[in-house]
């Protein structure tokens, strides 16, 4: 079965009944509502939790397929809680997709969002449909997930144009040998 972790075609019909789901919100009204539209199309969320400090500690103990998160919560915010999910090693689920959720977003706290290690950012109040728009984007989102100074997570670049600049994506850099031999001129 494939896990919501691992690239999907764009044709791939699965079912989202297995996946192991964990939201997390202070706000009782919004944990519901979430949890209810997941259960539209088949996600029986396994933990609904009103902090974070307590989705850290399941997150120790168990193994997650999504994390929906909200933004703003008052012990430990969702900026917090993804960036120590990324940091902690915790095999798989430092890597499992992350949407967060916010109700309201300002320019800096959507850099925020990306520069946590998050895949997405939804902001409320949103749509059944939209919320499951986003979770089939982060089952089949392929983008590696990088290290890099102190962000770990997904890759943050979402299109492939050229760049004008030195490059600095090592898939794309070519090694040193086939440099050499392609400056090389022949007489």
């Amino acid at each position: 079965m494939t896990t919501l972790g691992e690239s999907l075609r764009e044709s791939a019909v699965f079912n989202l009944g297995g996946a192991v789901t964990m939201i997390v919100d202070d706000s009782p009204f919004s944990l519901t509502l979430t949890a209810n539209a997941l259960a539209g199309f088949g996600i029986r969320p396994a933990f609904t939790i009103g902090s974070g400090g307590e989705a850290r500690r399941i997150l120790q103990e168990k193994t997650i397929d999504l994390l929906v998160v909200d933004t703003d919560m008052p012990d430990i915010d969702g900026f917090e809680l993804v960036r120590w999910l990324r940091r902690s090693g915790l095999n798989p689920n430092a890597f499992c997709p992350v949407i967060m959720t916010a109700s309201h977003i300002r320019r800096g706290r959507l850099n925020q969002a990306r520069d946590c290690g998050a895949n997405f950012l939804v902001t409320k109040p949103f749509s059944a449909a939209m919320l499951l728009e986003r979770i089939l984007w982060v089952a089949r989102d392929s983008r590696p997930f990088l290290e890099v100074g102190d962000y770990f997570g997904p890759d943050r670049r979402f299109r492939d144009e050229p760049w004008e600049d030195a490059e600095r994506r090592a898939d794309r850099m070519r090694p040193p040998q086939v440099q050499a031999a392609a400056s090389v001129e022949i007489a």
